[in-house]
């Protein structure tokens, strides 16, 4: 008998939650993600629950307890359940009545095993009772000990209800997973086409998520074998992400794969859209770590400077003293005025500041000078 560590059930606001269902009668079971990271010994995050009670009933019986629900899914059976300032997601047992790729109308049910057949996941279709006893009923415990991903039932069915599984399949592969199953990679490659009826929106959720993962490039070979990375992001190039050191920022990442013009194609926010262009330019035109350390800061200049680098272990050295050095253009347009004006001044001002980068912040200002004035007479 497999039972989960004794600390992720002594929880006061979740035993506030199993206590609520319980008073009515109902059973309930912790499940999914809390139950496989726990057997894992990976962080464990938000703690899910699944119950025999229609949502209706859990609305009833939380508010009852003095907690809060909170209709966040209602169509769908979830009733997120506040109890002491933490929200609970409770989801009534379902089968699917009818899916189209994006997704499913579903009945409620007090089947556990109905509810278990219809998860994605085998190591995702794993409940635990209150007492800390894993319930598995798909193998799932034999799949996550091995580490391998593996679809529940049939893989091409279980794409076809929700395409989006198909991201899903390589962003869990990527945090969980050391073996994929051949039926779910044959899957996914017959599937990609499907990915087509998929919003901008979610896609773009699932592609942050798989690179936030500790080592996704696994995965991302995977993805460009099976051919769905090209679905994803078409000129995406895989060996540029493999030259790119771990751990990195996602949005590193993503620039090492493409420096195309994102913003659509995965519904990335104004300041990611910009961050992303800025990291594209920065690998593009092989910015030396003075130019990062002048134009950039913080966590976006040392994102860029894990792109550049090119040793074996971090940013090349060279990047600390860098940033040590780094000081503003130490002349002004005023020092160039009235000898240069208008568009002259601007050529002036950028020769100067180029050649204050490459020397690494150290040309005297009458030198600079002398570079902004010719650069401004020049056409």
């Amino acid at each position: 008998m497999t039972r989960l560590p004794p600390a992720v059930l002594q929880d006061p606001p979740l035993q506030s939650v199993f206590d609520a269902l319980q008073a009515g009668g109902h059973r309930a079971w912790l499940v999914g993600g809390a139950v496989r990271n726990a057997l894992l010994g990976e962080p464990v995050g938000d703690l899910d629950l699944a119950t025999d009670a229609p949502p209706e009933t859990v609305t009833q019986l939380t508010q009852a307890a003095g907690l809060k629900p909170v209709p966040t899914g209602i169509d769908h059976g979830t009733v997120t359940v506040v109890a002491d300032g933490r929200g609970f997601e409770v989801t009534t047992l379902r089968r699917d009545v009818e899916t189209d790729g994006r997704r499913a109308v579903v009945a409620f049910s007090d089947d556990l095993a109905q509810d278990a057949r219809r998860r994605d996941f085998t190591m995702n279709a794993l409940y635990a009772d209150r007492g800390g006893t894993v319930i598995d009923l798909v193998g799932g415990l034999d799949d996550l000990r091995a580490r391998r991903l593996r679809f529940v039932g049939d893989p091409a069915q279980r794409i076809a209800e929700d395409y989006l599984r198909i991201l899903r399949f390589f962003r869990f592969l990527a945090w969980y997973g050391r073996d994929a199953d051949p039926a779910a990679i044959a899957a996914c490659r017959d599937g990609r086409d499907g990915l087509d009826g998929i919003s901008r929106e979610r896609i773009g959720q699932e592609f942050r998520k798989l690179l936030m993962a500790p080592d996704p490039l696994p995965a991302i070979r995977l993805m460009a074998d099976t051919g769905v990375l090209k679905k994803v992001l078409p000129d995406a190039a895989p060996n540029r992400l493999s030259a790119l050191q771990s751990p990195a920022p996602w949005l590193a990442r993503l620039a090492a794969l493409s420096q195309a013009d994102l913003t659509e194609v995965l519904r990335l926010s104004r300041s990611e859209a910009r961050d992303h262009r800025i990291l594209a330019t920065a690998l593009a035109e092989d910015w030396s770590f003075h130019r990062i350390a002048y134009r950039l800061s913080g966590d976006l200049a040392q994102a860029a400077a894990l792109l550049v680098q090119t040793g074996p272990s971090g940013p090349c050295p060279g990047w600390a003293e860098a940033q040590a050095a780094a000081r503003p253009l130490p002349i002004a347009a005023a020092d160039l005025q009235p000898r240069l004006q208008g568009p002259a001044l601007g050529r002036g001002l950028k020769a100067a500041e180029d050649a204050w980068i490459d020397s690494g912040f150290a040309l005297p200002p009458s030198a600079l000078i002398d570079i902004a004035l010719l650069a401004g007479k020049t056409p």
